[in-house]
């Protein structure tokens, strides 16, 4: 009897060990993997370009038409913003339309500092070099040996010391102020550089300008001369794609068209007087600035509404290229002056940025 009662034992003992129920091993959630979104490059040669709806991006729907409005009081003609590339707003008034040109006025002198920079990296030139090397001596009225002090890269930063009282650049009106590198006044002796680049290139400026830098990357438009003025006239989707080229720092798709280390010389602190300034851009965010026909020190941001590392190209009748690295946007504004005639900068700048940070924020 004992022997079967140690055996009945064992044998539940055994049936009870093989049913006990064993669990799965958990398999762990997987952590979501963030995706970027990669940037987009507009065909060359095609009307075509993508976009992005503002419900997409999570921003302020009901802060549209607030900027519309302000945009349309503000004689603009055409207004644009690009996210990573994609076009989140596009907008016409006044008759004005996607495929009618308009003037950039001095926004256009960062097409003038990025060939330049292109013809430095093609060898042709280099900026610390004196200008009278490419255009020969005497295109200044200033004493030889103050003119030799000007170097390609004072025009690029508006340091060359001449008067700035006018916009003509005869070597009559071009008269020594200071030395170079001692003064910043903003003034139209920047031309000079696209004398420079026709020179050192053998080509006039304006088919060095189209073959390296307007066709590569789907522009139109064209450079005409009004009186002391060289000016650019394009679509607002060509301004676009300048701002777009340069949000990348230089790069179209897997085109390097200007290369990484002068775009990031051309757009930060160019010389010691005037913080705001690069190579002819402007630079938001630094602690000091001087504006045009003004030898003042201004302190603070030159736009408060506007972002820490925007840089800005900014022409006469506020013509504006805003590239914004951190968001990765570009904003376009065509048009008339938003309220009286100014040189780059107006009132206009601080108040368009309060009304485009009211749709992200």
């Amino acid at each position: 009897m004992k022997a079967i009662l140690i055996t009945l034992s064992s044998i539940l003992f055994l049936t009870s060990c093989s049913t006990e129920t064993v669990l799965p091993t958990p398999i762990p959630t997987p952590t979501p993997i963030h995706v970027e979104e990669a940037m987009y490059y507009p065909t060359i040669g095609s009307s075509v370009w993508e976009t992005k709806s503002i419900q997409t991006l999570g921003w302020n729907q009901s802060a549209v038409q607030p900027l519309l409005d302000y945009l349309a009081l503000k004689n603009s003609k055409s207004f644009i913003i690009l996210v990573n590339g994609r076009i989140v707003m596009e907008n016409y008034f006044n008759s004005h339309n996607a495929a009618a040109n308009w003037y950039w006025a001095s926004a256009g002198k960062t097409l003038t500092s990025t060939v330049t920079g292109i013809a430095q990296q093609e060898g042709l030139l280099n900026i610390n070099n004196k200008v009278s090397q490419y255009i020969g001596s005497g295109w200044t009225s200033a004493p030889l040996a103050k003119e030799n002090l000007i170097t390609c890269k004072n025009l690029l930063s508006m340091s060359s010391g001449l008067d700035d009282s006018t916009d003509a650049v005869d070597p009559a009106s071009l008269i020594y102020t200071a030395d170079a590198g001692t003064r910043w006044a903003y003034y139209n002796v920047y031309v000079k550089l696209q004398d420079v680049v026709a020179s050192a290139s053998g080509q006039t400026w304006s088919s060095y300008f189209n073959t390296k830098l307007r066709d590569k990357i789907g522009m139109n438009g064209d450079w005409i001369q009004s009186g002391n003025n060289s000016v650019y006239w394009s679509s607002t989707r060509s301004m676009a794609r300048f701002g777009l080229l340069m949000l990348n720092k230089g790069k179209w798709n897997s085109d390097q068209i200007l290369n990484e280390t002068y775009f990031n010389e051309a757009t930060n602190t160019s010389q010691t007087i005037n913080q705001a300034y690069g190579y002819l851009w402007w630079l938001n965010g630094k602690s000091s600035f001087h504006l045009p026909q003004s030898q003042l020190q201004f302190y603070g941001s030159i736009i408060p509404n506007g972002a820490n590392d925007m840089f800005m190209a900014l022409g006469k009748n506020d013509q504006k290229i805003y590239v914004i690295p951190s968001k990765k946007m570009v904003v376009i504004r065509m048009g008339d002056a938003a309220d009286t005639s100014n040189l780059a900068l107006s009132d206009f700048d601080n108040i368009l940025w309060q009304k485009i940070n009211a749709l992200y924020q």
